[in-house]
């Protein structure tokens, strides 16, 4: 394999988890022209040092040329997008996401040989080679593992890994010092797509005064511009015990910030994630969903007690109580964390 493109286009934390394969197959084929596409919006999370490009492809733009029914304009788009990857003369394309358009995705790059993740989407003749997501989903990046195995790769060390780019790193040195932080810190990252996958608000408020209070470390806040209200709600509740950068961050901001917290406290998002990227003591608090429940790092912690109907995913049946992340204390988030930061001993709580 001389050039071989990784195809997952977005979120930011299936992104997160798939960045081992970038190592891997550098290890694998040292030679080879390895090429991720994406969406533009996913920009930061690729500043790879292994990764020798990136294409991306804006599915935004598509979308509003369909709702417009402006059809030759979007056909010219398709086209484009298909000279561009046609042109790097691929020999293998990975669909790591497994949908139709990904799929559509790997057939339009003309790769001789496409393999993709089995699943109920439709497309599967697009592909060349279909395959499972492996039998173990209890690992982080599991599948993305047992793609590497596949097609014959060692796995050793298949952790994910991510790089912060030299001036975003400085930005956000500056300007937490303008607000006092110049030392250790602990990070929060209460935030994510749904609400069944998240904690509650009073006791974000509430473990970010014991952060402060027993371990010393002011707290910052991390979110989306979509988080702005729900943040701001959290901050009332704390005061002064949060610095609230919610909404004011780039992703490559944020993954500064992450990169050097000495602690990380996060549900379910990729933010939460990207604390076992780096390497930093990190607690996950899952419910709804559980992506994982190992991490093969000491310095990640898994917090999860699941029901029977859990994982529920996106068809919660409890009416909005959420039991499954209401079982989840200060307390013991605290004592966990703690642990965590003292020993950098990790592992599940369930």
């Amino acid at each position: 394999m001389k050039r071989i493109l990784i195809i997952r286009p977005s979120a930011v934390g299936d992104i997160v988890m798939a960045s081992p394969m970038i190592r891997v197959l550098r290890r694998g084929f040292p030679d080879a022209r390895i090429v991720w596409l994406a969406e533009p919006s996913m920009a930061d999370l690729l500043h790879h040092p292994e990764l020798d490009g990136v294409i991306f492809w804006d599915k935004g733009r598509w979308r509003k040329l369909l709702r417009r029914g402006r059809l030759p304009a979007l056909l010219r788009e398709i086209l484009s997008l298909r000279r561009r990857l046609v042109s790097e003369q691929f020999d293998i394309a990975l669909d790591a996401q497994g949908l139709l358009r990904s799929r559509a995705l790997a057939w339009l790059s003309g790769a001789t040989r496409r393999i993709g993740f089995d699943s109920r989407e439709p497309g599967r003749f697009l592909m060349t080679e279909i395959i499972s997501r492996g039998a173990s989903a209890k690992r982080m990046s599991s599948e993305y593992r047992h793609m590497m195995e596949t097609i014959g790769l060692s796995v050793d060390g298949f952790f994910p890994e991510l790089a912060v780019k030299a001036d975003d790193a400085d930005a956000m040195e500056d300007r937490l010092r303008a607000v006092g932080i110049d030392n250790e810190y602990a990070v929060i990252c209460p935030f994510t797509t749904r609400p069944q996958k998240h904690w509650f608000e009073d006791r974000w408020a509430a473990l970010a005064g014991e952060i402060r209070e027993r371990m010393g470390l002011p707290v910052v806040m991390l979110g989306g511009p979509n988080d702005v209200a729900a943040a701001r709600s959290i901050k009332g509740l704390a005061g002064d015990e949060i610095h609230d950068l919610t909404g004011g961050t780039t992703l490559g901001q944020s993954m500064a910030v992450l990169q050097n917290a000495a602690l990380i406290v996060g549900v379910d998002t990729g933010l939460t994630h990207m604390g076992t990227a780096f390497g930093r003591p990190t607690a996950a608090l899952f419910g709804a969903t559980r992506p994982y429940l190992e991490t093969g790092r000491e310095t990640t912690a898994v917090m999860y007690h699941p029901r029977e109907c859990s994982p529920c995913r996106r068809r919660p049946t409890c009416g909005g109580e959420f039991d499954c992340m209401a079982a989840i204390s200060v307390d013991e988030v605290l004592t966990r964390v703690m642990d965590i930061c003292l020993t950098k001993g990790g592992g599940v709580n369930h």
